[in-house]
């Protein structure tokens, strides 16, 4: 039977491409940095967590030697450096170590690379220069390989790309004219583990294989024609639409790149729309031909899968997630640094107006503001984000009751401050209860 190993298994591609092979009853090995609870249990026994894409040429051999692979698909990517993450380590970088650790081991390892579609003359970005780079080692290499270049990916499971997809879909808005009408082909992901699954089952060990295939459904499509598909599927067919102008959508790319710099990885970045303004083009002749694939359409997919109700909450908070998490921040950081500064005076009063001695005024208002600005911070980082919420709810709920005790009085302050901290532990428990990404 032929073993598979898949590198990026906890990704959109990866995970539907492993389970897929799975469940055809193949051999497989998912491996990658690290899964989520519904991923252990959907892979089981096959699961490997190990960090990848830092891996040197030894660790590699060891991984490809220890799952017995005939076959290695890789679906490591990264859209764009960031703390942690880079293009050419991801991409160029990790293929050059791949490919070696593939010459050690001895026998022969047919390669699938999953890559990205377009001309090489076009590639503006560290992503696509760096993906491109990793396309030409693996040519060169002389190994058994196909690369597939898949157009935007169209999955069950929404992430990156295909959740920001539905998110627009939900909303009242266009986009600007220039980026509505680019050309935007889509892949099926089910065509995708269904390539790999017959180009593994065709080769033959020890047999040369060398093919590059665009993935994709061949009719033509805009951005706009797929959204507006998606609002049908969806059911968000607003009576009226704004036009997002162009720099609404450079300010959210920045948005999205200063986000990135604190461990989140948003779709919509500097990079994700450079690549859309290129537009997302291919010719899948040569893929359905030799493959014998018929590309589903986005039609077909959506008629299989009719929208429910957690489609439309998921398009509908997708965009809001981004807003409550930065809200949530900017509120924990402002009301602490606002504290401990320009009303460090007031603040005191207040206390000991309420009671409290000098001295415990003094040391009340330091800590307690010195607290919201770590929760704050503690928020705003992905890492910690899950920590800083709790952080803050179990906050909140202690300034409330110690206050019920301590100063009654401040619940009947004008302004209302304490009243005002219930609605944001709800707030900081709904950014819990939406806080995964996969």
């Amino acid at each position: 039977m032929t073993k598979i190993l898949v590198l990026g298994a906890s990704g959109l591609i990866g995970q539907f491409v492993a389970g897929d092979l799975i469940r055809r009853g193949l051999a497989v090995t998912a491996a990658a940095r690290r899964f989520s609870a519904a991923q252990r249990d959907l892979f089981g026994e096959a699961v490997r967590e190990t960090p990848i894409a830092s891996l040197d040429v030894l660790g590699l051999k060891a991984l490809i030697a220890q799952s017995g692979a005939d076959v290695v698909v890789n679906c490591i990517g990264v859209l764009q450096d960031q703390p942690g993450k880079s293009t050419h380590e991801a991409h160029d970088g990790f293929i050059e170590r791949l490919i070696a650790a593939l010459c050690a081991i001895g026998r022969p390892v047919l390669l699938i690379h999953t890559s990205i579609p377009g001309e090489a003359g076009g590639d503006t970005t560290p992503f696509a220069q760096s993906k491109r780079r990793a396309d030409g080692l693996i040519v060169e290499s002389g190994l058994p390989h196909a690369i597939l270049r898949p157009g935007m990916v169209i999955a069950p499971a929404p992430y990156g790309g295909s959740a920001m997809l539905r998110a627009l879909a939900a909303l009242p808005v266009d986009l600007p004219q220039g980026l509505a009408e680019r050309p935007f082909r889509y892949v099926a992901v089910e065509d995708i583990a269904d390539t790999v699954a017959r180009i593994a089952d065709r080769w033959k060990p020890g047999e040369p294989y060398a093919a590059v295939y665009d993935l994709m459904h061949p009719d033509p499509h805009t951005m706009q024609s797929v959204i507006a598909r998606l609002r049908h599927w969806l059911g968000d067919v607003w009576p009226w639409r704004l036009r997002m102008p162009e720099f609404a959508i450079d300010l959210g790319a920045k948005a999205g790149d200063l986000s990135s710099w604190l461990g989140w990885s948003p779709p919509m970045r500097s990079t994700a729309i450079a690549e859309l303004r290129r537009g997302v083009l291919g010719d899948p002749a040569r893929w359905m031909t030799d493959i014998g694939v018929s590309p589903r359409s986005l039609d077909t997919l959506l008629h299989e899968r009719p929208a429910t109700v957690e489609n439309r909450w998921f398009a509908r908070l997708y965009l809001l997630k981004a807003l409550i998490v930065a809200v949530l921040a900017v509120f924990w950081l402002v009301s602490g640094l606002i504290a401990i500064t320009v009303a460090y005076g007031d603040a005191l009063d207040m206390m000991e107006r309420s009671g409290f001695p000098g001295g415990q005024s003094h040391a009340f208002v330091i800590v307690s503001s010195l607290t919201d600005i770590v929760v704050g911070l503690l928020i705003a980082f992905r890492r910690t984000s899950r920590i800083g919420l709790v952080a803050g709810i179990v906050v909140a709920v202690g300034y409330m009751l110690g206050t019920a005790v301590l100063t009654p009085a401040l619940w009947i302050e004008p302004l209302g401050a304490l009243v005002k901290t219930g609605p944001a532990i709800v707030l900081m428990m709904v950014a819990l209860a939406i806080s995964d990404d996969r």
